[in-house]
Order: C-alpha cells, then sequence, then structure tokens
C-alpha cells in the first residue's frame, strides 16, 4: 500500500502562488505516473497535470504556463508549483499516484488540500 499526504494548500489572493506537495509513503516515482487533480464545489474532478518516471508532464489547457509539476525522488514528494492564480482555480486538489508495476501496484489518492484564490 501506498500513502499520499498533501499539504501546502491554503487562502491566496489572485495573481498568487502556492506550491503544493505530496509526500509519498514510499520511492515509488520511477514506477510512477503522478498526477495532481482537482475539484470546485458543484463540479467533477478534473486531471490539471501529469509527470511520468521519464520526467515528462502534461498540463490542462488553462493551468499551462501557469502551473510546474515535479517530483523529487530522494524526498519521495511530488510538487505543484502554482502561480499567477485565478478565482477559477479555487478547489481541493489531490495527488494521485499510479503505480505501474512492482510492490504496491496500484491506483493510490490523498486526502486533498484546499486551494482557495480570493481578494
Amino acid at each position: 500500500q501506498v500513502q499520499l499526504v498533501e499539504s501546502g494548500g491554503g487562502l491566496v489572493q489572485p495573481g498568487g502562488s502556492l506550491r503544493l506537495s505530496c509526500a509519498a509513503s514510499g520511492s515509488i516515482f520511477s514506477r510512477a505516473v503522478m498526477a495532481w487533480y482537482r475539484q470546485a464545489p458543484g463540479k467533477q474532478r478534473e486531471l490539471v497535470a501529469t509527470i511520468t518516471s521519464g520526467g515528462m508532464t502534461n498540463y490542462q489547457d488553462s493551468v499551462k504556463g501557469r502551473f510546474t509539476i515535479s517530483t523529487d525522488n530522494a524526498k519521495n514528494t511530488a510538487y505543484l508549483e502554482m502561480n499567477s492564480l485565478k478565482p477559477e482555480d479555487t478547489a481541493v486538489y489531490y495527488c494521485n499516484a499510479y503505480v505501474l508495476y512492482g510492490l504496491g501496484r496500484g491506483n493510490y489518492w490523498g486526502q486533498g488540500t484546499q486551494v482557495t484564490v480570493s481578494s
């Protein structure tokens, strides 16, 4: 089993920045696709960004150029750097790990962290 714990959410003004962290319970990044999702009130959960074990990244169009996903294998932590935040970025952000093979193979979710963008 893999546990994911997010942190770093909070209240920020429009145009501000936040960095979300996702600490994994084991060394999985070399064999997993990591992703960040978000869910706004009354809306479905949506994919924000992904990063493969090889470092390839992909972003939802609405966050391209503003958000950056990364991983630190030494710290077993994934990050989502969010800049130029907009009110429409307000949501609960979830870390996701899809472990492709080996011990703990499977799909895992963190508990979520609230991001609120408001003046």
